[in-house]
């Protein structure tokens, strides 16, 4: 079959409007090839994308560059967003960087990011308030897909960008997402630079990180001037449930949340006192590390449905966008769907697995004793490879 026919008589669906299935659905706009996405979420500002994102050179920026985004890119891009400070519970410092003008891991918000990409596409392509129940194989690799809204549609291949708790995965692997040993909570401080100006100069640009005790907290600046604060704790699975703070209650969560920062510096107890509006809890999972499943044609996983990892490479959304440049390519290339999705998992399994062991190792050691330190001697390391 040639992409000519690919792109008249091949159906091709996406599940999920994140970065990856809209970076997917780009390319392949890109190359003349048409394609549905279906998104749950009943509109594009539904709910908070969350904070910010460094978009690497050699993964998400490649995606931006074959996706002919990259110049509205960099117009949004903070490069100053890559200032990092690191700091034990003491307060003593670490790490104190200053960005460069034009590094290689620029910062930008989710929101501003899923904007881009969405502007980007033929307005038709998407389909808001199309929460996938279940796809069922057919015969020749096709798939029925069944949405909560009574809506059914037939496709050649479905795509499944659909994240940690994939509807679709099922259909590939029995592999399910394990809980990591962390827990985190989610707070913000808006308006830094006015509201809690101490706060916004000892968090600088970027990001600052403070470890110890098996704990940290992270500060991000995030590009509207909010500041997002992650509370980490390396705990029991239940903890969230039986810990007893209110998180529906700020104030009192954050006097409850205060307790187990005690002995940590007041610059960086602030981060909890001063936090503005509702609080997020929620568990870090993870997928085995070099998962691979056995090929079936007409189905595929992109992103976190494939290679759900830790935060601590930085790597979620840069993957993502690195999949789907590298499936839609491919589909352009052989022509054959289901020789382009295995030729794709075969080269995705190769680099996603090498990511996912760097997370968990760096998740390991970020919450080890001595945390700071070895993070220090690791940072160090690296540098001196570049």
């Amino acid at each position: 079959m040639t992409i000519e026919q690919v792109k008249e008589e091949q159906r091709i669906a996406i599940v999920g409007a994140g970065p990856g299935g809209l970076t997917l659905a780009r390319i392949l706009q890109q190359h003349g090839v048409k394609t549905v996405v279906y998104e749950r979420e009943p509109g594009p500002h539904s709910r908070q994308q969350g904070g910010s994102l460094d978009i690497h050179h050699d993964s998400g920026q490649m995606a931006l560059r074959e996706a002919g985004l990259f110049e509205q890119f960099e117009a949004l891009a903070r490069y100053e967003g890559e200032d990092f400070r690191l700091l034990d519970k003491t307060g003593k410092v670490y790490i104190d960087e200053f960005a460069e003008s034009q590094g290689q891991r620029p910062e930008i918000d989710r929101g501003t990011l899923r904007e881009l990409l969405l502007n980007s596409l033929d307005p038709d392509i998407i389909q808001w308030g199309h929460n996938l129940v279940q796809a069922i194989p057919m015969e020749n690799g096709r798939h029925e897909l069944h949405f909560e809204n009574g809506h059914v549609d037939t496709v050649h291949l479905v795509v499944a960008a659909d994240g940690a708790f994939s509807r679709i995965r099922p259909l590939l692997t029995d592999s399910v997402p394990a809980y990591s040993g962390l827990s985190m909570v989610e707070l913000y401080l808006d308006n830094a630079a006015i509201d809690h100006p101490e706060i916004a100069a000892f968090n600088r640009r970027g990001k600052m990180f403070a470890l110890a005790d098996h704990k940290g907290i992270v500060g991000q600046l995030n590009g509207d001037g909010r500041i997002c604060v992650y509370l980490a704790f390396q705990i029991e699975q239940e903890w969230l449930d039986t810990c007893g703070i209110p998180f529906d209650q700020p104030e009192e969560a954050k006097r409850q949340l205060l307790k187990h920062f005690d002995d940590w510096d007041e610059s960086l107890q602030n981060y909890i006192r001063s936090a503005d509006g509702p609080m997020i809890p929620r568990r870090i999972y993870m997928l085995p590390v070099g998962l691979k499943w056995t090929h079936k044609p007409g189905v595929t996983l992109i992103g976190d449905a494939a290679h759900l990892m830790s935060p601590f490479a930085g790597e979620g959304v840069n993957l993502a966008m690195l999949d789907a440049m590298e499936l839609a390519l491919s589909i352009v290339q052989h022509g054959d769907l289901d020789k382009a999705v295995e030729a794709y998992e075969m080269k995705m399994y190769d680099y996603s697995s090498k990511s996912a062991e760097e997370s968990d190792a760096n998740l390991k050691l970020i919450f080890s004793d001595d945390a700071a330190a070895k993070l220090t001697d690791l940072m160090n390391q690296y540098y001196e490879q570049q």
